[in-house]
């Protein structure tokens, strides 16, 4: 791999994270700016939307940020085609608007489309399906030999709805027609299905395995798993509305972690480590919370449940994450400042010394 030193050697460290055999040190993954820059020019465009969409455009940026992009440990460059989170709703026929970061859903669904409710079937000859079809099948064109390229940015289920009917809405949703709800996240799963086996089927034609925006590759089809939408809801209603799709998802899959985001959805955890196919939970505590050595009785729930974790870590918190933390099945994602500050982090890493837990 052009932009990846010792690709072979970092998949076996992900087949080792995935059976938690990882014993001599935590999985890293650390991101620095490359101390000696690549100049290079990209194109205007005259909306965000055209450069949203624009296939060329995505290659160019996502090589020079690879250019300059320092990766150490397990960290590696990978082209994860990207339309925002709310593209899985958009191949069932929804708007996107586009902002410089990222895009949302214009809530479609009308109540008489509920009250009334027909099914769901994804589209899968629409704009969006083929755009991001397009998109997977331009980056494993261009990565062969240089980088990885992963599955989109999918989100089925309860936040497919949301972006469909808007948070809100779905609220009432819950509460007043919870057999809409039920139903239309089963059918949300069938279109997953197909968009997911779709961009696999493009991005395995040169690689083994398979990985997204999470940052962690696994030898067959891996995916996260989530429900934003849970940090809103009770663990009953979960129980009772989501949890059957969850367990498809979990079914399907030859392996997931699950995207847990913010103290709201804390209250799921307990239900979330009683899954047996569920093989580990990315905790994100979220903007203005405290960092991830601020929650290590959580993270020690995981390990104790036998799970996977993945966490972000702020650069100064490494010594306490190796001093409180087995380091099997554990991964560490850090942004660096440096490529001397990253080389000093794995230096730190690599003589970890394993404690009792």
């Amino acid at each position: 791999m052009y932009y990846i030193e010792n690709w072979d050697k970092i998949q076996k460290r992900f087949e080792e994270f995935w059976a938690r055999e990882n014993h001599d040190r935590p999985i890293i993954s650390i991101k620095a700016p490359k101390n000696r820059q690549t100049a290079g020019k990209l194109p205007s465009f005259a909306t965000l939307k055209e450069r949203w969409l624009d296939t060329e455009y995505m290659l160019q940026e996502a090589n020079l940020q690879f250019q300059n992009t320092f990766y150490a440990g397990e960290a590696f460059a990978a082209l994860n085609p990207n339309l925002g989170p709310d593209l899985f709703a958009a191949c069932y026929g929804t708007e996107l608007e586009f902002g410089e970061d990222t895009s949302w859903a214009i809530h479609s669904m009308t109540d008489s489309e509920v009250e009334e409710y027909k099914g769901l079937v994804i589209e899968k000859q629409g704009f969006y399906y083929q755009k991001i079809l397009e998109m997977t099948r331009a980056a494993v064109e261009d990565g062969k030999d240089k980088y990885v390229v992963g599955v989109t940015d999918l989100h089925p289920a309860a936040d497919a709805l949301v972006s469909l009917r808007g948070p809100e809405t779905l609220c009432i949703d819950t509460i007043d027609n919870p057999q809409f709800v039920r139903k239309a996240t089963l059918d949300l799963f069938e279109g997953f299905k197909q968009i997911f086996t779709d961009l696999c089927d493009i991005t395995t034609k040169y690689q083994k395995g398979t990985t997204n925006w999470m940052g962690i590759w696994h030898p067959k089809r891996w995916y996260v798993t989530s429900c934003d939408f849970c940090c809103m809801i009770s663990t009953d209603m979960f129980e009772d509305l989501f949890m059957e799709e969850l367990e498809k998802e979990l079914d399907f899959l030859d392996a997931s972690i699950f995207h847990l985001d913010g103290p709201g959805a804390l209250r799921h955890l307990d239900r979330l480590l009683q899954i047996e196919k569920l093989k580990g939970i990315q905790w994100v505590y979220g903007a203005g919370q405290p960092t991830a050595s601020h929650w290590l009785e959580v993270l020690k729930k995981i390990q104790n449940a036998g799970k996977l974790i993945q966490v972000a870590v702020e650069p100064q918190e490494l010594d306490v994450m190796l001093e409180n933390l087995a380091p099997e099945g554990v991964m560490y994602v850090i942004n660096a400042d440096s490529e001397d500050q990253a080389k000093e982090l794995m230096k730190k890493a690599e003589q970890y010394k394993r404690k009792v837990f």
